[in-house]
């Protein structure tokens, strides 16, 4: 069976309809109380390159089962009337998953531009995420 739409013509798609935010302004709101960062990579990425200084963790695979609120793996930080800014290494998750939840209604939902790649290189917060031990 031969693909017709690509990774990349959906993730085109997405930014049409999403809010991308510059890394000054994904910064500037960092800075605030009105934002929820919310890191969508795999525990391992964060574990082996840290995550955005104050962001929490929800996994690609769990967040709009964790944002709904009549999911039985729903969490209370989604509960919240927050801006939730989206992030994952190189904005193409992060594009479709903050598309996803702005089908499901969100409308407080955006995602950084270049993701963590960008906000590594451009040296601004990051903070170490610990491995578990056995």
């Amino acid at each position: 069976m031969a693909i017709t739409v690509g990774v990349k013509a959906l993730v085109a798609a997405a930014e049409k309809e999403i809010k991308t935010l510059s890394l000054t302004e994904a910064t500037a709101l960092l800075k605030t109380d009105t934002a929820v960062f919310v890191d969508i990579r795999d525990i391992r990425e964060l574990q082996r390159e840290g995550k955005v200084e104050g962001a929490i963790h929800a996994p690609r695979g769990m967040l709009e089962f964790w944002v709904d609120p009549d999911s039985p793996y729903h969490r209370d930080v989604f509960a919240q009337n927050k801006t939730y800014v989206l992030y994952c290494a190189s904005a193409w998750r992060s594009a479709l998953a903050t598309q996803a939840l702005q089908q499901m209604g969100m409308d407080n939902v955006c995602h950084i531009a270049g993701g963590f790649t960008a906000w590594k290189g451009a040296d601004l917060p990051i903070e170490p995420v610990a491995t578990k031990t056995a």
